[in-house]
């Protein structure tokens, strides 16, 4: 249809088009997707074979939706996603506030201008970005907001009589009509409000100020909501839920390599950075792994959730932290190191809400808990495990633990710092005094280049230290490591966790 070319009723009607419902327009439309084989949601990571498809059958079934699920879940997202199964232009008649269909027009307005004009009514048509409403549920909210009041000006204005359906200003849902409207945390909204909405679900009547109205908005409704508020905040009124058809559960990624493809897809890094700094498979995962830590975390609300924005803005900062530091030591280029994720802090305890033992361990013990968790988790995936090393009283020849000459140089008393600000090369200086670490490294990865292979060495020192084999103690500007057995004997420089072990475990 070339919607350039037709301009008022007579053409819309000689045309042939043929009026039909929003749900109807986005039934058709997503099944041309699925024929073709197309993407319905672009860009919605890890629900491909959960989420989409519940989505999908919800929209075939004509359904309202409720998305439920935790913070940072891409609920909204895929609600304003939908827009793209709309027809990519509807006709509507010209100054209509509602988008009237011009072949089945609902408002006093639209109705007046085809009595008087007929097919010389004038039309205009809407693109599907236009037909989008959405509505954050805040206790303010009012019904007014929602669904109209009586506009005194525009009364005024046009002497009108109060009695009269034409002083009427529209809310933004009948503003909405003819497309997708969406209210985020709908328990967030008051009892009284949601009541309102119970005759627009079902019923299509709009009770404005006495005005008792049948109007038949044509609406696709899609709510919102985290299970948190239910107890928290507020609710869903049982009649409001119950005519939501379709209620959707949302989830957070199922494994790390989805939650990387989310990262690097929603990270703003600029390019000046990516130009100039680094970043290894290895810091990718760890950082992942924060999330997945924090969300197993018993410091941590799981309520409330710990979204994929914490993996997002701890990567960026990943980046701005060898940033800073580069142009610090006037180093064009760099890579992040492991050093570098004290760095992370800020977009961890932003990110999580505590419980009261998290409370009282405080946000930065629990962020760096996290961290020294993350790395703990992703050790064993690149190194033997330290503590099966540990528990193995009389190796054979053949199964000798790799890190004793490590811990061996830690325990002769000597110390390693590694200080924030210090530049690569000196950094892969400071980790090459430490005996045996390089060759654990060799050992392991003997492909390695020389950059991989010293931030390699460096996870080796932060797994030890995480698995309580040596010492590690974040100072001011620097990491300390040093042996174990000396810090525990001077409790003021210890910095481990609380595990059992005993001499035998470091012989």
């Amino acid at each position: 249809m070339n919607y350039k070319e037709i301009k008022t009723l007579g053409q819309l009607k000689k045309s042939g088009y043929t009026p039909q419902s929003v749900k109807e327009e986005i039934r058709k439309n997503l099944i041309c997707k699925l024929q073709k084989n197309e993407e319905t949601f672009q860009g919605i990571l890890g629900y491909e074979e959960t989420v989409i498809p519940d989505v999908e059958r919800a929209l075939l079934s004509k359904h309202n939706i409720l998305f439920l699920g935790l913070r940072g879940q891409a609920k909204t997202r895929m609600a304003r996603q939908m827009t793209n199964l709309l027809d990519e232009y509807i006709p509507v008649v010209e100054g209509s506030e509602i988008n009237d269909d011009p072949l089945q027009p609902v408002s006093r307005y639209a109705k007046d201008l085809i009595a008087e004009k007929g097919d010389q009514t004038p039309i205009r048509w809407v693109h599907r970005s236009e037909r989008y409403g959405e509505k954050l549920a805040t206790p303010d909210v009012s019904v007014a907001d929602l669904i109209g009041d009586i506009d005194p000006i525009k009364a005024a204005n046009l002497r009108l009589s109060f009695a009269d359906e034409r002083v009427i200003h529209y809310g933004i849902i009948p503003r909405s009509n003819r497309g997708i409207f969406v209210i985020n945390e709908i328990p967030d909204l008051q009892a009284r409000i949601q009541v309102a909405l119970f005759n627009i679900l079902e019923e299509g009547d709009v009770q404005i100020r006495g005005f008792k109205l049948r109007m038949p908005l044509d609406i696709l409704f899609v709510f919102t909501a985290n299970p948190e508020d239910y107890t928290n905040r507020g609710s869903i009124v049982t009649p409001l839920k119950d005519r939501i058809e379709s209620q959707i559960l949302t989830h957070y990624p199922k494994n790390i390599e989805t939650a990387l493809a989310i990262t690097e897809q929603e990270a703003d890094i600029a390019e000046e950075q990516r130009s100039r700094v680094k970043i290894s498979d290895l810091l990718k995962r760890l950082i992942e792994q924060i999330s997945f830590e924090a969300r197993n975390s018993e410091l941590v609300d799981k309520k409330s959730g710990v979204s994929a924005r914490l993996s997002i803005s701890a990567f960026e900062n990943a980046f701005s932290a060898a940033e800073r530091r580069a142009i610090i030591n006037k180093e064009k280029e760099t890579q992040v190191w492991i050093s570098d994720m004290i760095g992370l802090i800020p977009s961890i305890t932003g990110k999580i809400e505590l419980v009261y033992e998290g409370e009282q361990e405080g946000p930065y013990q629990v962020a760096m808990n996290l961290l020294d968790k993350a790395i703990r988790a992703q050790f064993i995936n690149y190194f033997p495990n330290p503590d099966t090393l540990k528990k193995k009283r009389g190796q054979q020849p053949g199964e000798e633990n790799p890190y004793r000459p490590i811990q061996a140089w830690f325990d002769k008393g000597n110390t390693l710092n590694l200080f924030f600000h210090t530049k690569d090369d000196e950094k892969v200086q400071q980790l090459y005094k430490v005996d045996g670490l390089h060759a654990v490294v060799k050992k392991y990865f003997k492909h390695a280049n020389e950059k991989e292979a010293a931030l390699l060495m460096e996870f080796v020192l932060h797994g030890l230290a995480a698995f309580s084999f040596i010492s590690k103690k974040i100072l001011e500007n620097k990491i300390e490591f040093k042996d174990l057995m000396g810090s525990m004997l001077n409790l003021g420089n210890s910095s481990y966790q609380d595990e059992e072990f005993d001499g035998e475990d470091f012989s």
